[in-house]
């Protein structure tokens, strides 16, 4: 046995390796020995904390990829809610000033908006009951008025505008809105249907596209003889 440790000792000092590190090398080579065992001590830890950089930057990149997604999609929702809240402020106006005979009365529910019964023939004021893009219902949060009528609506949903300038001239209150059941979409009084011309204000005469002037003028006098002579009438004196 002595004979041939001697020969494996006199073959390893040939082949230029030391038999004292025989052991060490023949331990990184098992398969059963992890990598990290066979690397020095402040190589190990300078890669455990590179990797935990690592994990922590991709972190931070997801949660502002998030972030801004998010932001995205609210203030897309936000524009929605815009635009839909319009369309039901103006379906309730058109239903108060297009009444039948003159009488003006409020919706007692959003679907008298989709065919206005009061008349003979079918008439539609909006073309469907919209989706909250807030709530994701058609649960609308309703103005009452005068007679228990639908005078506005408004969103159930409690959270918090992002929006807070640049709105609509009809809807610039909302810039002070604490939540979004402060959008209020409500019918207001002077506001002109969609189609119909703004009434005149008390004491203001009402413009029928004719020529109109008055007791005199120079030139409505003069107009006025120039008909009744057309006419065969005698001037005014």
């Amino acid at each position: 046995m002595a004979s041939i440790s001697h020969r494996s000792e006199k073959r390893f000092e040939d082949e230029g390796t030391n038999p004292l590190i025989l052991p060490r090398i023949r331990g990184c080579c098992d398969h059963s020995v992890t990598a990290s065992s066979c690397m020095p001590r402040g190589t190990r830890g300078f890669t455990y904390i590179g990797l935990l950089i690592v994990v922590a930057l991709a972190g931070i990149a997801l949660a502002g990829a998030g972030t801004l997604w998010s932001t995205t999609v609210r203030r897309e929702r936000e524009a929605e809610l815009l635009f839909v809240g319009e369309q039901f402020q103006r379906a309730i106006t058109a239903y108060f000033e297009q009444g039948p005979g003159g009488v003006r009365q409020f919706p007692a529910k959003l679907e008298d908006l989709l065919q206005d019964r009061r008349f003979p023939t079918t008439r539609r004021h909006l073309r469907k009951v919209y989706v909250d893009p807030s709530t994701g219902t058609r649960n609308w949060g309703l103005v009452r008025g005068p007679g228990d009528g639908i005078t506005g609506v408004y969103s159930q949903s409690e959270g918090v505008p992002i929006k807070r300038a640049e709105f609509a001239a009809a809807f610039v209150q909302f810039a002070a809105a604490k939540s979004y059941r402060d959008w209020q979409f409500v019918h207001r009084q002077g506001e002109a249907a969609p189609g119909r011309a703004k009434p005149a204000a008390p004491g203001t005469p009402a413009t029928t596209g004719q020529p109109t002037g008055t007791a005199g003028d120079p030139d409505t006098n003069a107009l006025s003889e120039m008909l009744r002579s057309a006419a065969g009438k005698p001037a005014a004196t």
